[in-house]
């Protein structure tokens, strides 16, 4: 049998929620794969011990006041050790590197992914919010490089295993799933009140803080939605979403004969995480397996676009183009952290990203330079939004 080369990956984000799956993973298939670099933002305890256990080439740490921990604890192990936002922006352009995991949170993995998709690095995609914010140049530029993107969510992992031995066959519209998050069923004023305690407690996924909200108010679906439009090639009108609260089918792809494909499997991480990283093959694994008799009954229902306002945002925001994904892109970043950090209510999110829309400079066309101003302009109006609320 032939040795099969190991792939070397970076994990941009290794110490939030996906990039500790995805470290669950390497170690798992130790033949398979090598960590060449590590990268977090803040945490640089666990940056220390997961590259101590991993042994990169290289790590960053994103905050720079965390650099001599960091360093210290690292340099004698020979490993590199390097700080700063444009440390990530260039490790990952390195000739060792055969596969980028970008799973940075929110507008801070754009220029990183961009980057090395500039290098010619594959990119397996768990940030969604660079094909949010800037799907039309990176989707031009990794045609440009021959670089492919394989997804990571979830739910456009789904669409992308439904496609495979499929790609010359027209797709006539995707469903994406949604469980409906913690509040699926809930009222307008109920929402008025709900805690960040409340709104962290989603029913099936296990996810970060950010997100986690997202999936609340189900931002995180409208963000697919635009995600989706670039990964696959596709109108707004052919982008249908679902809410299956059971998160068993995680997505659909229908053809032109009508014929349905749907991927199924219990709420895990780790198997799209996996199915990114080692494509096209299939790797073995000991995640726990699906049973349909466990789940005797799956249910589907419309989502609430009324009460949830921004699902409702981000089809008005692809259908509008240009900049407007980034707007609230932006504005969602801002609005979530306040409601973290208890500044603002829960439907003030929408309220936030609403104001945002309305009032930031529309570019029909934008370039990388504008998408950098919109971010900023955005920002600002959203934190000024924020203080007259407050």
């Amino acid at each position: 049998m032939t040795d099969i080369k190991k792939r070397h990956i970076a994990i941009l984000g290794s110490t939030g929620s996906i990039g500790t799956q995805a470290v669950e993973v390497v170690k798992a298939h130790p033949d398979q794969f090598q960590v060449e670099v590590l990268t977090t933002n803040n945490n640089a305890d666990l940056l220390i011990q997961q590259a101590v256990e991993l042994k990169p080439n290289v790590v960053v740490i994103c905050n720079e006041n965390r650099y001599d921990q960091v360093f210290s604890a690292l340099d004698p192990l020979g490993i590199n050790v390097y700080a700063g936002a444009k440390a990530i922006a260039s490790v990952v352009q390195m000739d060792s590197i055969d596969m980028v995991l970008t799973a940075m949170v929110g507008y801070a993995g754009l220029l990183p992914t961009i980057k090395a998709i500039e290098a010619g690095k594959p990119i397996a995609l768990a940030n969604k919010e660079t094909l949010v914010v800037a799907g039309e140049i990176i989707t031009r530029l990794a045609a440009q490089k021959g670089v492919n993107i394989y997804p990571v969510d979830s739910e456009h992992s789904a669409i992308f295993q439904c496609l495979v031995g499929e790609f010359h066959n027209p797709i006539e519209k995707i469903i994406l799933t949604a469980s409906g998050g913690p509040f699926r069923g809930k009222p307008r004023d109920f929402l008025a009140s709900v805690t960040k305690a409340q709104a962290l407690k989603h029913p099936n996924w296990s996810m970060g803080a950010k997100i986690t909200i997202d999936s609340a108010t189900l931002m995180n679906k409208g963000l697919e939605v635009i995600e989706a439009k670039w990964l696959f090639g596709l109108t707004p009108d052919q982008i249908d979403v679902i809410v299956h609260p059971q998160s068993i089918i995680h997505s659909l792809v229908q053809f032109e004969d009508g014929s349905l494909k749907a991927q199924m499997g219990l709420p895990d991480m780790r198997l799209p995480i996996q199915f990114a990283l080692g494509y096209p093959n299939r790797m073995p694994s000991n995640f726990p397996r699906f049973s349909f008799l466990d789940y005797p009954t799956l249910t589907f229902e419309k989502p609430d676009l009324e009460t949830f306002r921004n699902l409702q945002l981000a089809f008005e925001a692809l259908h509008q183009g240009g900049n407007a994904p980034c707007i609230i892109n932006a504005a969602n970043e801002v609005a979530v952290d306040a409601f973290l950090h208890d500044q603002i209510g829960f439907l003030e999110i929408s309220e936030i990203i609403e104001s945002c829309l309305a009032k930031a400079t529309f570019v029909e066309h934008p370039t990388y330079d504008d998408y950098v101003r919109t971010d900023d302009e955005t920002r600002r109006l959203a934190s000024q939004r924020i203080k007259s609320l407050v």
